[in-house]
């Protein structure tokens, strides 16, 4: 960026133009003897360069000490290995051969456990800890899941592994420290990367699989409490209706036994009002097998049967299935009862006039959407069962998505892994 000079016109009085070349002009003539203050004046002695700097670092020194101690966790890692897994195969052909061989493996864990944390503490890798193994009930619930827990089979192989490795970067790292320390940074800092490789490869956990893992325990958890209420709802629907009409209807048919013969005509009328109660409890039977599974679908599928769902609903209901065949048993119930539970938020909460109901496929997904032209704002912890269906759903790898703006319309659409019928 150029400085232009002032015009002359411009200049104070008594003080004459800089002559060619100065630094008014910010010309190329930068002579340090024509632009230090006086002519002949002794140059400024030349600043002092930054020191280099030093390639000891507080990091390489973690690398070094890392490498250092590698032969010891080596030694200890291999021997353990081969001790534990020779023993627990050799013996296995007798009753404390595996369960010697899940103890090791148990162990192990606790060797890989310690790595993970020498090697965050000296070289910075972020290692999370793997999720604990699955627990199983009685003993040989433990001992299966011991014998096939990933995590510690990749750890004996980390420590089988490791052996040579440890020779070779405890070597070259004493012999660089004593005889080649100039170099020894750069080489400390390549071995270390190899370390880094190696815990991220058979230490650190799977995070998909990890995610996964944690996903079907979580699912595993809902579907057991799933069934459970389910179970309870039944218990309680069966004590509460149609126990209770049975017994009023045995009762009733005994006053009618003792009124036979000293008043026929009370008894007529006792045994037509057990006659009502019989068709009541059928019917609360009936309601209940249909909560089950109905037979409607069974014998004729999703688009019969929610058809005749939609006609228990409050409003007008129009059923568009369009598939070219039946999804398995399971995915075809789940569909039943999720557009069954979504048509009853219709009629309890949404205030509409109309309602739709479209099934669909699309590629390996069953789609379900149902819509409604009601006020709108539904949410997920309205209390109106969407966050308990959602779990459900997810049980089964199946994903519920809301669009329920203020004011309307909502969409509720859930999507399901498509499994077709055995033999379809």
């Amino acid at each position: 960026m150029g400085i232009s000079p002032l015009p002359l016109t411009h200049l104070p009085h008594g003080v004459a133009p800089p002559p060619t070349g100065s630094l008014g002009t910010m010309s190329a003539d930068l002579d340090p003897a024509r632009t230090s203050g006086s002519a002949g004046a002794p140059e400024a002695p030349e600043a002092p360069r930054p020191p280099l700097r030093l390639a000891y670092g507080k990091e390489t020194w973690k690398e070094i000490a890392f490498l250092l101690s590698n032969l010891f966790t080596a030694l200890t890692g291999f021997v353990y290995a081969v001790v534990t897994v020779s023993v627990g195969v050799g013996l296995s052909v007798t009753v404390i051969g595996l369960p010697l061989l899940a103890l090791g493996l148990g162990g192990a864990r606790l060797i890989g456990r310690s790595e993970r944390a020498r090697a965050r503490a000296l070289l910075g890798v972020k290692v999370a800890e793997p999720s604990p193994p699955p627990r199983r009930h009685g003993f040989f619930g433990w001992l299966w899941a011991s014998l096939k827990d990933p995590v510690a089979w990749r750890t004996q192989l980390y420590g089988l592994i490791r052996l040579p490795w440890g020779i070779l970067t405890f070597t070259v790292s004493l012999v660089s420290l004593l005889v080649l320390w100039p170099v020894l940074p750069f080489l400390a800092r390549g071995l270390a990367h190899g370390d880094r490789g190696m815990v991220r490869g058979l230490l650190s956990p799977s995070d998909e699989l990890e995610r996964r893992i944690a996903e079907l325990e979580s699912d595993r958890g809902v579907v057991v409490d799933t069934a459970a209420a389910d179970l309870r709802r039944i218990e309680r629907d069966l004590h509460d209706g149609a126990q209770a009409r049975l017994v009023a209807l045995a009762m009733g048919l005994g006053l009618a036994k003792e009124k036979l013969l000293e008043d026929p005509e009370a008894a007529a009328a006792m045994v037509d009002e057990a006659h009502g109660e019989v068709k009541l409890a059928l019917q609360e039977l009936r309601d209940l097998a249909r909560g089950i599974h109905p037979a409607v679908l069974t014998d004729r599928g999703l688009s019969a049967a929610l058809s005749s769902v939609s006609v228990r609903c409050t409003v007008p209901v129009k059923v568009n299935v369009d598939l070219a065949e039946r999804p398995a048993e399971a995915i075809e119930g789940i569909a039943y009862f999720t557009v069954s539970e979504l048509l009853q938020n219709v009629s309890k909460h949404a205030r509409a006039r109309s309602a739709s109901v479209d099934v669909w496929r699309a590629g390996n997904r069953l789609l379900l959407q149902v819509r409604d032209d009601g006020a709108g704002g539904a949410r997920f912890d309205g209390g109106t069962g969407l966050a308990g269906l959602a779990e459900r759903l997810g049980a089964v790898d199946g994903v519920l998505v809301l669009d329920s703006p203020e004011g309307g319309p909502t969409t509720v659409t859930a999507e399901l892994p498509w499994r077709s019928r055995p033999g379809a």
